[in-house]
């Protein structure tokens, strides 16, 4: 008997001796815990609930230090030519052309340049056009399963992709932000917004595929219209990983934004928005219809007359509204 007390005891004093990480924000008006999706299609059972400890792994990233930019062209469409920040060597040695379009891209939550986002899009902006494609690598901030962290890390690393564009302009005076076009999926989708708003002028074209919506929804530096001149938004996990309401100049629906034709998974869902985006690209397909509001959108009920071309390469500066459109099940996913 008293073994057994003395031995109680002693667990509720080592559990009193530990240290204890006070709340500091809720990142979610929602339930404390929720599962949210890394860029791999693992589901991970997360706080939302920012701690102190989040606050300190997220303040040992630095993105002017950690973030590498991989330049490829038509040039060197699969070999990089690495980027560095503050040195105009590395760019006047490289093949970047400051007149071409550059295309700035990002990839999700524990994932790197390698991500399957950019092994579908780099391809895909190159066979269209000879851009600059720069892969952003900010897996020093993005490869953390805090994810509270790595939601912090999205936003610290969105104003420091802008520290580097707006570097970049400044150093190559050619260079021109008007000719910017900046694509995210995931956390990468939300950073694309941090990217715009930060830069000295706004960029032509901002496309989020399927941003994150854990830990969003409340955020202040959630994605915003008013971060590009255009802003185009493609939602297709609502339901989980994705964001539910609109966000852009323009929100497209495919599906209703959940359910994609061929996935049985909601990380083949939240994948499409990729997928569909760079086979827009190539094709200039997938007619949108216009919806009154994004709930008509869920359901597909949207019978405005409006259409308009989900994705592409030129931005549609000045459209609005939300678009539903239906795909097909397997390549190429396009019904026109």
């Amino acid at each position: 008997m008293f073994k057994h007390v003395s031995f109680v005891l002693f667990g509720l004093a080592v559990v009193a001796a530990l240290p204890h990480s006070p709340i500091l924000r809720k990142l979610s008006p929602g339930l404390r815990y929720e599962y949210a999706q890394d860029d791999s299609g693992q589901l991970h059972l997360v706080d939302l609930w920012g701690t102190l400890r989040d606050l300190t792994e997220a303040v040992r990233y630095n993105p002017d230090t950690q973030n590498v930019y991989h330049l490829f062209t038509r040039n060197n469409p699969t070999t990089s030519q690495p980027l560095v920040l503050g040195s105009i060597q590395s760019v006047l040695s490289s093949n970047y052309n400051p007149l071409h379009r550059t295309v700035i891209l990002l990839h999700g939550w524990g994932n790197t340049v390698l991500s399957q986002s950019n092994a579908v899009m780099l391809p895909a902006f190159l066979a269209k056009e000879d851009a600059n494609v720069i892969v952003v690598d900010w897996s020093a901030g993005s490869g953390t399963i805090n994810y509270p962290a790595a939601v912090r890390n999205t936003v610290s690393s969105g104003e420091g992709v802008a520290r580097f564009i707006n570097w970049l302009e400044s150093a190559l005076p050619d260079a021109q932000q008007s000719q910017y076009h900046i694509a995210g999926f995931s956390l990468g989708g939300q950073q694309s917004g941090v990217v715009g708003r930060n830069l000295v002028r706004s960029p032509a074209y901002i496309t989020s595929l399927d941003p994150a919506g854990p830990g969003w929804v409340t955020n202040e530096h959630k994605f915003q219209p008013t971060d590009g001149i255009y802003t185009e938004v493609i939602h297709t996990n609502v339901q989980s990983a994705g964001y539910l309401e609109p966000l852009g100049d323009v929100d497209f629906y495919p599906n209703g934004g959940n359910g994609m034709p061929g996935c049985v998974t909601g990380g083949c869902d939240h994948d499409r928005a990729y997928f569909y985006f760079a086979e827009s690209l190539q094709t200039g397909g997938f007619t949108g219809q216009r919806c009154e509001n994004y709930q008509a959108a869920l359901i597909g009920n949207c019978t405005l007359e409006e259409t308009l071309q989900m994705g592409g390469l030129v931005p549609k500066t000045g459209k609005s509204g939300i678009y539903y459109l239906k795909t097909s099940s397997s390549p190429p996913f396009s019904l026109g």
